[in-house]
């Protein structure tokens, strides 16, 4: 079976077309970052060999100057004048300067055993038991370069995917589409019968310049006389855009990069690595047959690892071009549906993954194999301030000091002989994290480690933090909605005298006129006529809990509005008695709420003694009888004073 034909983004030579391919309703989807649209551009940004380059900016070496990051006796990095002399970071530093006598191998920075910052040591190479690598630096390095990209787009075109500490995605489209609709203003009209299925009017060009950009060729060369169509050019203004974020990068902080320009993520990423260093390259449309046929499979993403090998031993192959004619029901049977599917798509240059503006982290590690062992707790614990140290400097990148994402939970990995033992424990929330919470969450866990015996030699200690969520900012505490002191006086006094303002509930106001529930029940009449008092002055009420102190409360229970308020910051609704502090008045409700209790349990013994009908045989009656005796003995006791106690009337 023949593979079938890929999407061509202009048509046969000397068709003489009038219109575009594309819909005004294709050209509208790339406004909005659309997956499904064909005109989409994808730019992905690769810094190159960084981590050398890093060491070379730090340094102020000449660009021409051979150089490699050293880890311990190894390379991590290799620049591009070292690789001319054959150096790979499969080499050892010695093999290395054998190839090259004046390579520069610099050392990353390193933790050393007790200190509470990184920084870059001569001797860390022979102290790998003291020390441990420190990618701070890079990281660093890695947020100024993600900041001069995004300053280089608009502010509310930033579609940015930071793939990696030294890589980047970019959706382009909607600045694209704006782009477009600026230099070209009839793509600005609406469509023929306002139908945005009708085809867009042909490009008003017949060639584009892509200046020094690496164009991938077409596989029918004479297909490059065709005039271009609107995906040309769109990928043609990303290439321009991609370019000059290049350029920003290279004068501001002295990086070189090289970039892939195409139609999804899979394709730019591929793209990126076709012409390095300091290069772009574009893919069009029509070209990615041509560019994706002679390549291995095995160097897309995802099909280089186990997948990868699956594959080539299914299907004895590893070219592209042999996959293609493998029908895509033959590959859902080896591979399953979802694989095969995937697979069918990926080698013909179809990927519809979005670019993820942000990425969000699930974890943090921080880890140290011992090379010799650790053997007591004070090591261990000089070690565990590097990581805590190390995992709050991430923290802060990810936004921790604005509280904008933390972590929930922190755990401890301890190694010894075969057995690795682990504690975990949650974050505390509600306050700002920092380093030294981090290391003392860290050192209890140790400890409860540690108690189970038998822990030394540690062969490794690894810290690590996770369930991460997103903070909430902007909050309010409670004390920015309170009123103290005068100020509290000043509001009380104005909110009496002038009555309550226009921004408050009525229902306020109702609350201070009809006290509670009182309304709903007929006033109580004492022996004289007036109405009961319910306040005392300066004595306290026993409730059986606590004493409550009130300082004053007046007897105004008439209806009549209460006097202005001068000395006292809170009033009582249902008696109008005025307390000095929110305290009080809780106190003071409370003491209220003691006395409708009283009133209650009063009310239930008149209620029995005047119930003609005896409930239910012997037992109840003994229970009233029991009931009456512990309400008498209640009595009782109410009725001795301790001292500094007056006698309260209640009707």
């Amino acid at each position: 079976m023949s593979s079938p034909h890929f999407h061509a983004s202009s048509p046969v030579h000397g068709t003489g077309r009038r219109k575009s391919q594309f819909t005004y309703r294709q050209l509208a989807l790339l406004a909005s970052y659309s997956t499904s649209s064909p005109l989409r551009v994808i730019a992905h940004i690769d810094l190159d060999a960084f981590y050398a380059q890093c060491e070379m900016v730090r340094l102020g070496v000449a660009e021409d100057q051979p150089l490699a990051v050293q880890q311990w006796q190894g390379l991590i990095a290799v620049n591009y004048p070292a690789r001319a002399f054959g150096i790979g970071r499969h080499c050892t530093v010695t093999d290395a300067k054998k190839l090259c006598p004046k390579l520069i191998s610099q050392h990353v920075a390193t933790w050393k055993e007790g200190d509470e910052k990184w920084a870059y040591h001569e001797d860390a190479a022979s102290h790998i038991g003291t020390h441990k690598v420190s990618l701070d630096p890079y990281r660093l390095q890695s947020r100024k370069i993600l900041a001069v990209i995004k300053e280089s787009l608009p502010s509310h075109m930033q579609k940015v995917e930071k793939a990696s500490i030294d890589e980047v995605f970019l959706d382009l489209s909607a600045h694209i589409h704006s782009i477009l609709l600026q230099r070209f203003p009839e793509l600005t009209n609406p469509p023929p019968y306002d139908d945005p299925t009708e085809r867009l009017p042909p490009p008003p060009v017949t060639a584009l310049d892509w200046q020094a950009d690496a164009l991938v060729d077409l596989e029918d060369a004479e297909a490059e006389a065709d005039d271009p169509d609107w995906d040309d050019v769109a990928i043609l203004i990303g290439s321009e855009i991609v370019r000059d974020i290049r350029a920003q990068i290279r004068q501001t902080l002295g990086y070189t990069c090289s970039a892939g320009i195409a139609g999804n993520k899979m394709l730019s990423k591929l793209g990126s690595g076709y012409k390095k260093p300091n290069q772009q390259t574009v893919i069009r449309n029509r070209a990615v047959r041509h560019f994706l046929c002679d390549m291995k499979f095995t160097k897309i993403r995802n099909l280089g690892g186990k997948l990868g090998d699956q594959v080539v031993s299914t299907f004895h192959t590893e070219a592209i071009q042999d996959l293609l004619l493998v029908p895509v029901e033959q590959m859902k049977l080896k591979l399953g549906d979802d694989t095969g599917v995937w697979l069918y798509n990926t080698i013909r240059g179809i990927d519809a993954s979005e670019v993820n503006s942000r990425t969000q982290i699930k974890s943090m590690l921080s880890a140290k194999s011992f090379r010799p062992s650790v053997n007591n707790q004070e090591q261990a614990v000089k070690w565990l301030r590097i990581f805590s140290a190390d995992i709050f400097s991430r923290l802060v990148e990810e936004g921790v000091l604005e509280n904008k994402r933390r972590p929930k939970t922190i755990n401890l990995h301890h190694r010894q002989g075969g057995q690795t033992r682990s504690r975990q424990s949650s974050i505390p929330q509600g306050r700002m994290l920092d380093e030294t919470t981090l290391f003392e969450l860290a050192k209890n866990l140790l400890s409860q480690i540690i108690q189970e015996g038998r822990v030394w030699p540690c062969a490794n200690l690894s810290l690590s933090v996770g369930g991460f969520e997103d903070g909430i900012t902007g909050n309010k505490g409670i004390g920015a909605f309170l009123l103290k002191g005068d100020e509290a006086r000043e509001s009380k006094f104005r909110e009496d005298s002038v009555g309550v303002s226009t921004h408050e509930r009525p229902e306020k106001k109702r609350r201070v006129d009809n006290p509670g529930i009182q309304r709903f029940f007929p006033k109580k009449e004492n022996s004289s006529g007036g109405d009961a008092e319910a306040s005392v002055d300066d004595d306290v009420a026993d409730t059986g809990k606590t004493q409550i102190r009130t300082k004053e409360a007046s007897p105004n229970r008439s209806g009549s509005q209460p006097k202005p308020i001068t000395d006292y910051m809170e009033v009582c609704t249902r008696c109008d008695a005025r307390l000095d502090s929110a305290e009080a008045l809780q106190s003071h409700l409370d003491w209220h709420l003691a006395r409708d209790l009283q009133d209650e349990e009063r009310g239930k013994q008149t209620f029995a003694s005047h119930h003609s009908t005896v409930p239910r045989g012997q037992k109840t009656a003994g229970a009233s009888s029991s009931s009456s005796k512990k309400i008498t003995r209640g009595s009782a006791s109410s009725s001795k004073l301790e001292h500094g106690q007056s006698k309260l009337k209640f009707g």
